[in-house]
This record gives structure tokens, C-alpha cells and sequence, in this order.
């Protein structure tokens, strides 16, 4: 069983990308848009690099006590004219492995995104999430999330 307190928190390096898509491809929806391959895609690295290159970028990971990513987060933060030219946050695909949810450690992450949001002085924070994951929209709302908007999205490719 994995302790929360014993998961560490640290930026993702490159080689926590094939750990990473691995956590994009386990479930029903990332199965289907993700190429967990070896080597993997050379589109990850590339996405990759130009995330770590921006400061308005953070890629975070939930480290095991053995070394073995269990989770990880995307968070951007974005300039806004709106709420008096605030900055947002948006928070992207927390991910934690099957085999450890229920466990605290997306918890530790999304505490750790409003935390750092917070720190960066945002006017709010923002997520979207697909209908389907009840268990995030657990998570979500008892950390203060509220359903407030609707999104839409129109595929490019």
C-alpha cells in the first residue's frame, strides 16, 4: 500500500516520459489517443521541451518511495485581461496509476496545483474534465471545485 506521505512531489524530467504517457493511457479515453510505444513518439519529447522551457509551465510528478512515478499534473498559468488582467491557472491532466488511486496521492497533487497557483497569485483556477470520470469529479469537489461553465471543444485533427 502506498503512503501519501511517503509520495514526493518533484518537476518531471525527460525520463519520466515514457512513466507519464503511460499514466495518459490508463483508461478507457487515453487507450484510445495515446502511442505508449518504445521508443515512444518523438512528439512527446518535442511537447515535452517546450513545456519545460516555459516558466508559465509546470509538469509535476508524484514520486514513490522506490523511485516510480504514480502521478503527475500539468498546471499553466495564463495571462488574462479578464477579473482586472488576473492571471488563471489551468490545471491539466492529473493522472494517478490504477493500481494506487484512492489513495491520496491525486489529492497531494491537486493541493499542491492550488498551492502553486496561489503562490503565483491567480485569481482562480480552472480544470476541465471529461463527464465520464466520476472519481476525479469526486476529488474535485471536495477540494472547493464547482461545475460553473460549460466547455466545448472542436477537434483540429
Amino acid at each position: 500500500m502506498t503512503d501519501p506521505q511517503a509520495i514526493t512531489l518533484r518537476p518531471a524530467r525527460r525520463t519520466d516520459l515514457p512513466a507519464i504517457v503511460r499514466l495518459l493511457a490508463d483508461d478507457h479515453l487515453g487507450r484510445g489517443r495515446e502511442r505508449l510505444e518504445e521508443p515512444l513518439p518523438a512528439s512527446y519529447e518535442a511537447a515535452f521541451d517546450a513545456i519545460a522551457k516555459d516558466p508559465r509551465n509546470l509538469l509535476i510528478v508524484a514520486e514513490g518511495a522506490e523511485g516510480v512515478v504514480l502521478g503527475y499534473l500539468q498546471l499553466t498559468i495564463i495571462a488574462g485581461l479578464s477579473f482586472q488582467g488576473a492571471d488563471r491557472a489551468l490545471l491539466e491532466d492529473i493522472r494517478v496509476d490504477a493500481r494506487h488511486r484512492g489513495r491520496g496521492i491525486g489529492r497531494r497533487l491537486l493541493d499542491w496545483a492550488i498551492a502553486e497557483a496561489r503562490t503565483r497569485r491567480c485569481w482562480l483556477i480552472e480544470l476541465f474534465m471529461h463527464e465520464s470520470r466520476a472519481e476525479a469529479r469526486r476529488l474535485y469537489q471536495s477540494a472547493g471545485f464547482e461545475t460553473r461553465h460549460v466547455g466545448m471543444r472542436l477537434a483540429l485533427r
